[in-house]
């Protein structure tokens, strides 16, 4: 309104059309960019006012508005000739803030580009940090538990020492306190490495216990190695049986080995002896630590007889024995077969004390040697026979000794008469010997092969094979 306000004889009266556009540019950079295109509260109460005023005074108002723009325009012109340097220095002052906010701004970019590194970085320094602060922690509380720690550190070496020096029953425990720290610290790496440790003195005492079984040890002794077998619980208890008996039979093979073997009957003698002695002790010893008496329920799953184990070890051993026994009879043990029947007998006899009477099959074998001692010691009278009759002759009998007084009826001597006859003497002195050896050792079943093997000789010795 206020550039319609002003007419075209106003403008000529004023100042020239560059002055006026020169005034125009300032006044706008004056008022700023909003300010041309506002009117405002002014603009109305300037409308108001004209529309109070009389016709006289509304025609003078263009005059007057255009004097007052023209005092203004040259009130503005003198400020801005005597304050120029004002307007240049805040020029120039805006242009250095402008560059300042531009370098502001580019070093902010710069910043907020590197803010995620440094982001980063102060999580890493937390998590560093809390982890330096735990480790701490745990640096303290280990101090504060270092007595206990070092406890458990040395677990593994007093296991080790207690093992070897024979201490089992603080071993035991020592393991046991192991199997405890492995339920409830199993995840952590230095407990696992003292468990192997454990585990591996825990075998030595193993291989200890059951080595001690293989010596000569006592009941007392046993039922202690037993009892510590069981505690380890590593065994169930027919593997227990199985490992006794083992254990055992190794140390009784070991004594049987030891015996020589250049002599048969020195050897089965001391067979005998050491088999009824440490056999005997055995057998008591595996009676007294473990108990036939089969459960009324067995476990769940076990089908095992476990009173057959030590059945069948018994049997073993006893078959053992009459192998051993027939291979020395065969190999020959002289005239002292009734020895050897007696000393056999008696070990049958002690062992019919723990159900293992073996008298029975002990009869076959001697009967089997008696027999066959007698029909080769027979072979070898009609041998001697035959060689003596192939040298004799009719004419160096000494007849007169034929003549001798005879022998009276009833008595056990052979005939005078058969010295006229010297091959046939020495024939019947080799079957009297025969029948002496087999009458030490003469089981009653022989009677039918003592029969056959006599009447074969007789046979043999006939005179129509000699003299015809």
């Amino acid at each position: 309104p206020r550039s319609a306000a002003a007419s075209p004889r106003a403008a000529h009266a004023g100042p020239p059309m560059a002055a006026v556009a020169e005034e125009a540019r300032l006044l706008a950079w004056l008022r700023g960019p909003a300010a041309a295109g506002s009117g405002g509260p002014e603009l109305s109460a300037y409308v108001a006012e004209l529309a109070a005023l009389g016709l006289a005074e509304l025609g003078r108002e263009p005059a007057r508005l255009a004097a007052e723009r023209a005092r203004v325009g040259a009130e503005t012109r003198r400020l801005a000739f005597e304050h120029y340097r004002a307007f240049i220095r805040s020029a120039e002052c805006t242009g250095r803030a402008g560059r300042g906010f531009g370098g502001i701004e580019s070093r902010l970019g710069s910043l907020l580009g590197r803010l995620p590194a440094l982001q980063d970085a102060c999580r890493n320094f937390m998590r560093d940090a809390e982890e330096i602060a735990c480790s701490r922690r745990m640096n303290s509380l280990t101090l504060n538990r270092h007595t206990e720690i070092l406890e458990i550190l040395e677990i593994p070496q007093l296991m080790d020492t207690c093992v070897r020096n024979g201490y089992y029953e603080e071993a035991l425990e020592l393991a046991a306190y192991v199997r405890r720290l492995e339920r409830k610290h199993s995840s952590i790496p230095v407990i696992q490495g003292i468990v192997d440790e454990v585990r591996q003195s825990t075998q030595l005492m193993l291989n200890q216990l059951i080595q001690q079984l293989r010596t000569n040890i006592q009941l007392p002794a046993c039922l202690r190695v037993i009892g510590y077998l069981r505690r380890m619980d590593v065994f169930t208890e027919a593997e227990l049986r199985i490992k006794f008996l083992q254990a055992r039979d190794a140390w009784l093979r070991s004594i049987q080995a030891s015996i020589p073997n250049d002599d048969p009957y020195f050897h089965i003698t001391k067979t005998i002896e050491a088999c009824r002695v440490h056999l005997f002790d055995i057998v008591t010893q595996y009676r007294a630590i473990f108990s036939d008496e089969e459960p009324l329920l067995p476990p769940e799953g076990q089908t095992l007889n476990e009173g057959a184990i030590f059945h069948g070890w018994v049997l073993q051993k006893v078959s053992e024995f009459l192998r051993t026994l027939e291979h020395d009879l065969r190999r020959g043990v002289g005239g002292r077969l009734d020895s050897l029947l007696g000393q056999c007998m008696y070990f049958g006899l002690s062992f019919s004390r723990v159900g293992a009477d073996f008298r029975g099959q002990l009869a076959p074998l001697f009967q089997h040697v008696a027999a066959a001692a007698f029909r080769k010691a027979v072979e070898e009278v009609v041998e001697k026979f035959r060689e003596e009759m192939n040298s004799y002759t009719l004419i160096s009998t000494p007849a007169v000794l034929g003549g001798s007084g005879g022998v009276p009826p009833g008595t056990l001597q052979p005939p005078m008469v058969l010295l006229d006859f010297p091959p046939l003497a020495c024939f019947l002195n080799g079957l009297l010997v025969a029948f002496n050896d087999l009458r030490l050792c003469c089981p009653v079943a022989l009677a039918q092969d003592v029969t056959a093997s006599l009447e074969d000789a007789l046979g043999e010795v006939r005179p129509q094979e000699f003299l015809g």
